[in-house]
């Protein structure tokens, strides 16, 4: 079965409809959590076949390098995937 270009197309117009306020409300509050400072993990095993391992990561956004306000982002990040000024706080109930 052969896809059109224009089938195709539409197919990814429509994945980039319209976002559920609460699908924008927990991509835009880990959006506003890094503008809080730098993220990172650290991971430390050990296993039988090679012994011990290890590895750390640390992760930092633009938002936290251009001295965004967290809930400004929040704020922006909502209203540029909904259209809408946010309802809630974020981690608001």
């Amino acid at each position: 079965m052969r896809f059109s270009p224009l089938v195709l197309l539409l197919a990814g117009v429509a994945a980039c409809g319209p976002v559920s306020p609460e699908q924008a409300s927990r991509r835009c509050e880990d959006r506003a959590r890094a503008a809080e400072g730098p993220q990172g993990s650290v991971t430390v095993g050990m296993n039988s076949r090679s012994g011990g391992f290890g590895g750390a990561e640390v992760s930092v956004s633009s938002d936290y390098l251009r001295g965004r306000d967290p809930l400004a982002v929040y704020r922006s990040c909502v209203y540029d995937l909904t259209g809408e000024v946010p309802a809630t706080r974020p981690g608001a109930p």
